[in-house]
């Protein structure tokens, strides 16, 4: 559609849209709204009544009449504070609806290849702006609708005659202001443009800026960026013009009536007007008609325009297609997820142009609903598998899919780290983060299967408030697997989330995550882990084995080695009741002061840590 056509029509329907998604808090709105158009709807009156009152010699009449009109004037202000608080609850869920647009619609195109550099300017200062002017915009045309109403009503309760020579001026103002909307929204548009080219240039320049001091380019670069920066200077200026265009509305609109009226004050006395009456005539146009049209043309044409372009602009990048089907399906008060597949193809990933591969021309497909386990020593690139299946990291070479798009849409997958987050509000909140349909009876059971009863119990209940700092890093991580489970999500990527549980809060966690529908991987802490799943990856850091338990004991002599190992371990060892290591691994057999690697990136913890009851790792 044509821009110039398409903004006014984003504008209405913005309004429109908006505030009936919200009928309780748009008829506060109005409500009040009355209240406060009431010394507008009084003001000639009082002045028509209280001229002639006062010309007839009858003062008490008249200082009666300007009386009323104190009084309705302190009504009027009790109405417009009020006001803000129904317009708060339109504004600010608006504002919320926008922001998931922006991230929506940034992912789907980072997800397709296609990074939104500009996703920053919208997210940030274009959605503060469509809030900020929403709240104006919708103030402003609730004051003209109901402030040009009750000034028309007054009029036609001083005299019906009174409307000819003022309604069809104010007809042609409206008329004219709204034949320059179309241009004006045009020039507003090249200025939204030019600041998301800005942030763009912006950004590409901060992260080359290395490069193009190395190659000399500091003038290049400076004239693109001041092309850039005049072109949208261009487009402000161009803005600021229409101005002179938007004064000959209001003059039109707001002062040819007062003309009018006054000229035809003859033929008004003939037919029966008084002096009050066409003074009061007058107050109506200047108090009430005048001003609702100032407002409108001011704000609609500054920062009506600014929304309707900004709002264009979230829309047009915004989310292209709806979820992934996988997540629509429902049983019960929340999703639940049959599964996806994941599926990779010959994906090779390194951190650095120059470094060695961590996974190297991996092959692997995860069936919808299937269970694996991931094993393989300390820092062989179990953990960044996980990332490469989140989103989180992008394959250097090869072809990663999940449910068949590109990885990182985080309704389709829950991923949950060694490090769990647990945040400072209700246990309640904080399970129902990422599923906050869920009722009562869904949280319970989740809190059963993972095994939280004992914990929410002692904290005082689902109502209490959590505090981090008070809890042990197995009860975060109870905490993190149990809103894990209520999410429902159609993949859930567990990367040694349980490492702080003690063997059988570990079992009963994990069992938990595989009968529920879904499809669930697991970096696993545990060679225990890896005996639950159903299939089974191993990582020994020359090639890839993949398949059920028996399989691998034939076709993996590391995957006997740790199997045997676990198996031959002493009950007790490395403060593991069950006698089997806490990380796999062939290479855990070490004295208490020794550290063990836990990933990739650096970080460790005393093996003494590995039970869960020990203080968290540390960075080194």
């Amino acid at each position: 559609m044509n821009a110039r056509r398409q903004v006014p029509r984003v504008l209405v329907r913005t309004l429109v849209q908006t505030t009936r998604r919200r009928p309780r808090a748009t008829l506060r709105l109005a409500a009040w709204s009355l209240v406060e158009v009431v010394p507008t709807v009084l003001f000639g009156q009082a002045v028509a009544r209280s001229v002639d009152a006062f010309r007839e010699g009858r003062t008490g009449t008249a200082l009666a009449w300007l009386g009323a009109l104190a009084t309705a004037g302190l009504a009027g202000a009790l109405g417009y504070r009020r006001l803000y608080a129904a317009l708060a609850a339109v504004v600010e869920p608006f504002r919320d609806e926008l922001v998931r647009t922006v991230v929506e619609g940034a992912l789907r195109r980072s997800l397709a290849g296609r990074p939104d550099t500009g996703a920053v300017a919208r997210m940030t200062h274009q959605v503060e702006i469509a809030r900020d002017t929403f709240a104006g915009v919708l103030m402003v045309v609730r004051g003209f609708v109901f402030s040009v109403t009750g000034a028309l009503l007054g009029l036609l309760s001083l005299a019906p005659s009174l409307l000819v020579p003022v309604v069809p001026p104010l007809l042609l103002g409206v008329a004219l202001f709204l034949a320059i909307v179309p241009a004006a929204a045009a020039r507003q548009r090249e200025v939204i443009l030019g600041e998301e080219r800005i942030a763009e240039l912006t950004t590409a320049m901060t992260e080359g800026l290395r490069d193009v001091v190395a190659c000399g380019a500091e003038n290049a670069v400076g004239e693109e960026a001041g092309r850039a920066i005049d072109a949208q200077a261009a487009a402000a200026h161009a803005v600021a013009r229409l101005a002179g265009a938007r004064a000959a509305t209001l003059a039109v609109g707001g002062w040819l009536p007062v003309l009018l009226i006054l000229g035809a004050a003859p033929w008004l006395t003939r037919n029966g007007a008084t002096a009050g009456t066409i003074v009061g005539a007058v107050a109506y146009v200047l108090h009430g008609l005048q001003p609702a049209l100032n407002s409108l043309v001011l704000g609609l044409g500054g920062s009506g325009l600014r929304l309707a372009v900004t709002m264009t602009r979230i829309l047009e990048a915004g989310p292209t297609a709806g979820p992934p089907p996988a997540v629509t399906a429902r049983a019960g008060p929340f999703v639940m997820a049959e599964g996806v597949e994941v599926r990779f193809e010959r994906v090779t990933f390194a951190y650095g142009e120059r470094a060695a591969p961590v996974i190297e021309g991996l092959d692997l497909v995860v069936s919808a609903g299937d269970h694996l386990a991931v094993v393989g020593p300390s820092g062989i690139g179990k953990s960044t598998l996980a990332a490469l299946i989140a989103g989180l990291l992008r394959p250097s070479e090869g072809t990663l899919s999940v449910a068949g798009r590109p990885p990182g849409d985080p309704r389709a997958r829950v991923l949950i780290p060694q490090e769990a987050y647990v945040f400072d509000d209700t246990l309640h909140a904080n399970l129902t983060y990422l599923a906050p349909e869920a009722d009562d009876a869904a949280v319970a059971r989740a809190v059963d299967a993972i095994g939280l009863s004992g914990l929410a119990r002692r904290i005082g209940g689902y109502g209490a408030r959590v505090d981090p700092g008070a809890l042990s890093a197995g009860e975060r991580q109870l905490i993190a697997l149990t809103r894990a489970y209520l999410a429902a999500a159609p993949l859930t990527v567990l990367d040694e989330a349980t490492c702080h549980l003690d063997p059988a809060a570990e079992a009963r966690a994990e069992s938990a995550f595989a009968r529920r529908p879904g499809t669930l991987i697991v970096i696993a802490h545990r060679v225990s882990s890896a005996l639950r799943a159903r299939r089974v990856l191993v990582l020994d850091g020359t090639s890839a084995h993949h398949g059920g338990h028996d399989e691998l004991l034939e076709s993996s002599a590391w995957y006997r080695g740790l199997v045997g190992d676990a198996r031959s371990q002493p009950a007790g060892g490395l403060g593991d009741p069950d006698g089997v290591h806490p990380v796999a691994g062939a290479d855990l057999a070490v004295d208490a002061g020794q550290m063990v690697a836990d990933r990739a990136d650096g970080e460790h913890q005393g093996v003494g840590d590995l039970s869960g009851r020990g203080p968290l790792p540390r960075q080194l």
